[in-house]
């Protein structure tokens, strides 16, 4: 036998002893420390600065799940965190918000471009009832603050001072983000869904989704996975009631559930119409603010992005000041592959969600403290660079 059929032959043997590899048990072993060690490296850091008791993280690759879950589910005296465990999502609701909106929409219950007062009468004749839903769930509805005033509160109440509300500016040249812009648009669009948010929430977009741990009110029989907060002083504190709370930043998840939902956004074609169609539409962009691309509830980059730029993005001088806002085409912006994210907060509680669907790649954290955005972004650009 000659040298160069065995050389080749031996070449060919390597060749697809390397290929197997790639795929084999071991392999995936060996990434699945590796991913640990950078989520270790990274979360365990944060926490000590940050003094959060506990956290949940979710990193999803390929198709894969990763679960790592970091110390107790209260500031004292609480159980180790899993992957079941109940945090509060604050802001992130506003993303499931905009799904239930673009699933009507998809519905036909309602289009984007309906002004407010053709869903609500008691709108017509005053400046808001002309801003569209569009508007409405990207925070360009003429300059409505953060907070409804402390005085609002009740169905009456909070009509009232949509009524009695005067823009600075026309509707769609400003970007604010607001509490009461996208909780009057859920408020909408659950009752074109029928009959209300809440209603079409749960009957309709989390079971549709696949999340059954995702809540806007925790049931009894549920309460012992939800974790307490950590307010400013140290002391156990969950969130409290408040005009339009549920589209703004009522619901409450485990790690589990939002491994699911990035999964979905990541890869939405196992959802049944017109739900996929509505999760697609979340992943449009409609304004250009700043470093951002302002979507229905999430924020988008185009990627890769520099972690400055997303620092930036999720800045509290974009979370609270007046910005001016670009419309933009849906179908030119952004191009290519895309970083969506969103953080979340309430007084005990801090998340964020990042995924690229081209990279098929995603994180979440849950923690039972409002940590910085800046590290919660920082934390996530760093774990997604290394997946990437």
């Amino acid at each position: 036998m000659s040298a160069t059929p065995t050389l080749r032959s031996l070449a060919a043997w390597l060749a697809l002893t390397a290929c197997l590899a790639c795929g084999s048990p071991s392999a995936k072993a060996a990434e699945d420390v590796a991913i640990e060690r950078q989520v270790r490296s990274v979360i365990e850091p944060v926490m000590r600065a940050a003094a959060i008791p506990g956290m949940a993280v979710v990193v999803v690759e390929n198709g894969r799940r990763h679960h790592f879950n970091f110390g107790v589910d209260a500031p004292s005296g609480g159980k180790p965190v899993t992957s079941d465990t109940l945090f509060e999502l604050g802001s992130l609701s506003k993303t499931f918000t905009a799904t239930l909106g673009a699933t009507a929409e998809a519905e036909g219950r309602l289009s984007l471009a309906d002004p407010a007062e053709r869903l609500e009468p008691g709108l017509a004749g005053h400046p808001l009832g002309r801003a569209t839903l569009l508007d409405l769930a990207t925070y360009t509805a003429a300059g409505l603050p953060l907070q409804f005033p402390d005085d609002v509160s009740g169905a009456d109440g909070i009509l009232r001072y949509f009524q009695t509300f005067r823009p600075a500016v026309e509707p769609g040249a400003v970007r604010l983000y607001s509490n009461p812009s996208i909780g009057l648009f859920g408020e909408l669009a659950g009752r074109a869904l029928g009959p209300d948010f809440a209603a079409a929430m749960t009957r309709e977009i989390l079971p549709g989704l696949g999340l059954a741990s995702t809540f806007l009110a925790v049931p009894e029989r549920e309460m012992a996975r939800y974790a307490h907060g950590t307010a400013p002083g140290g002391e156990a504190i969950r969130v409290s009631p408040g005009p339009l709370d549920g589209p703004a930043y009522g619901l409450k998840s485990s790690a589990a559930d939002m491994a699911r939902f990035l999964e979905v956004e990541i890869d939405p074609s196992t959802l049944a119409a017109p739900l996929r169609a509505g999760v697609e539409a979340t992943h449009l962009g409609h304004f250009q603010v700043g470093p951002v691309v302002q979507g229905l509830g999430w924020e988008q980059y185009p990627y890769p992005v520099d972690v400055e730029t997303l620092v930036a993005g999720n800045s509290a001088d974009m979370a609270l000041k007046p910005q001016a806002a670009t419309r933009l085409d849906p179908s030119e912006a952004p191009h290519g592959a895309v970083l969506f994210n969103k953080t979340g907060s309430t007084r005990g509680f801090g998340a964020y969600a990042a995924f690229v669907p081209e990279r098929r790649i995603g994180v979440v954290f849950l923690a039972n403290r409002n940590w910085p955005n800046e590290a919660r972004v920082r934390a996530g650009h760093a774990i997604l660079s290394t997946l990437d």
